[in-house]
């Protein structure tokens, strides 16, 4: 059974230790930010889901997110609340 966390699978057998990824297609560096977003077509108002974004892709993502009203915040990873999966 996995478990979520950022929306991404993470097995029982995983290790733990690895470091989030950036979200961008391709990109396998380490994720330094959160972009909690939301589509208001699709989630509630308070619900927020979660991109990770190394320094180099963070402002294309939020780019990105922004052209299409869904960005509302960026955090660094770490503060980064609890995905609700």
């Amino acid at each position: 059974m996995p478990r979520y966390l950022f929306s991404c699978p993470v097995w029982h057998d995983a290790v733990v230790d690895d470091p989030l990824t950036c979200s961008a297609k391709g990109c396998t560096a380490r994720a330094i930010w959160a972009l909690l977003w939301n589509n208001p077509k699709l989630h509630t108002p308070e619900r927020r889901k979660t991109w990770l974004a190394c320094d180099e892709h963070r402002e294309s993502l939020s780019d990105f997110l922004g052209a299409r009203n869904f960005l509302k915040d960026v955090v660094p990873v770490e503060d980064a609340p609890p995905s609700s999966g």
